[in-house]
């Protein structure tokens, strides 16, 4: 297929190795793998899960897992405070699926009380540093109710506890992404000896790609739901959790102007494609994505002397140093890998992949604005 416009490349045999790998460490430490199917949103890649033995799938929205359900994944976590608005979504999902739902303050359970007609399981979302949403996991009054209005719910199954430490993201030093999730799995472990009398079966999940790929042993819980592992980015590079080697999506982007007397490179494609994510750089400058040279069958590592440095909607400037700037042409095509793959791949819709194989994706197919 020609290339004409900003497409995202994606290497099926990366992608495919990075999820034998995590697979691999699930298994090794005797943990559920739950993947977070937000990174990559498509039914084609989700397929590739199954050979590595993944039955039970995350995802961050009623839309999200409807697609999937309806591609044949029949347990499903909503890994996101439940919008009590698409009860009636939720429950077709529920009349069909082993579906699971994410809480975080009693006025959510009491709407799913009332609104719910099938069975549904219910876990708790516990903050235990992020400090985005979630109960704190020492306000033991707070889930002491919870719990108690869930137990007294016909359609509700307390499932346990899940939690997300994204502030692992901002680190990269490994030690503390292993303080971070030792802190969590302490919390997470005082919360199952609390409840586990009355509830023997609750689980206790944790899910980042960071602490998932740094971390060997990731033992204390049931399960971990990373997601951005399946391609990793530039992001996950800087913190640790990959080399460059395991980066397996790239966008390939036009040549459409040239300017010599600043070392600049006008390519077609800005922030709707890449998002506006950044990273700085030691020397304080910014980063919107790492120039790579695309060959025929992928692409190479970076390339010193020549980086995107910035964004507008449609534009992406890329600095360069003479000798990295007479290599390229208008009309060529540029390879730059993507700082944060998963905005990078909502944004573009779809992939090619190094094979040549289109692949969908859920947000280039068309959205019902009522459900």
């Amino acid at each position: 297929m020609k290339i004409t416009r900003p497409t995202l490349l994606l290497d099926k045999q990366k992608a495919l190795q990075n999820i034998s790998r995590m697979a691999a460490k699930a298994k090794q430490n005797g943990v559920r793998l739950r993947p977070h199917f937000k990174t990559h949103q498509s039914a084609q890649v989700g397929e590739w899960f199954r050979a590595y033995g993944v039955e039970a799938i995350t995802v961050s929205s009623v839309r999200m897992a409807r697609y999937f359900a309806d591609h044949g994944w029949t347990d499903i976590m909503i890994a996101f405070p439940a919008n009590v608005l698409e009860m009636e979504s939720i429950n077709e999902l529920a009349s069909r699926i082993n579906l699971h739902l994410v809480a975080v303050n009693q006025d959510t359970v009491t709407a799913l009380a009332k609104g719910l007609r099938h069975p549904v399981q219910l876990s708790l979302k516990i903050d235990t540093g992020y400090r985005r949403t979630g109960i704190l996991a020492t306000n033991y009054a707070e889930v002491d109710a919870i719990v108690q209005l869930i137990r007294e719910q016909e359609k509700l199954q307390f499932a346990g506890f899940v939690v997300h430490d994204g502030h692992t993201y901002k680190q990269t030093d490994a030690d503390a992404i292993q303080t971070i999730f030792n802190t969590s799995v302490y919390q997470l472990r005082q919360l199952r000896n609390r409840y586990k009398a009355k509830h023997p079966n609750l689980q206790l999940s944790i899910g980042d790609t960071p602490s998932c790929s740094i971390i060997e042993a990731l033992q204390g819980v049931d399960e971990i739901r990373p997601g951005n592992f399946v391609f990793y980015d530039l992001m996950q590079q800087r913190i640790g959790s990959c080399t460059f080697e395991d980066i397996a999506v790239c966008m390939a982007c036009p040549v459409v102007a040239k300017h010599p007397d600043r070392g600049e490179i006008i390519l077609y494609g800005g922030s709707v494609h890449f998002s506006k994510e950044v990273l700085l750089q030691e020397d304080a400058s910014t980063s919107y994505g790492r120039v790579v040279t695309l060959t025929e069958d992928g692409w190479s590592e970076p390339l010193e002397g020549i980086q995107v440095v910035s964004l507008s909607q449609e534009h992406g400037v890329v600095k360069a140093t003479p000798e990295q700037f007479s290599k390229y042409n208008i009309g060529d095509l540029m390879g730059v890998l993507p700082v944060h793959s998963c905005l990078t791949a909502n944004l573009m819709q779809g992939y090619l992949t190094t094979e040549g194989e289109v692949l969908e994706h859920l947000t280039g197919l068309p959205q019902q604005l009522v459900s």
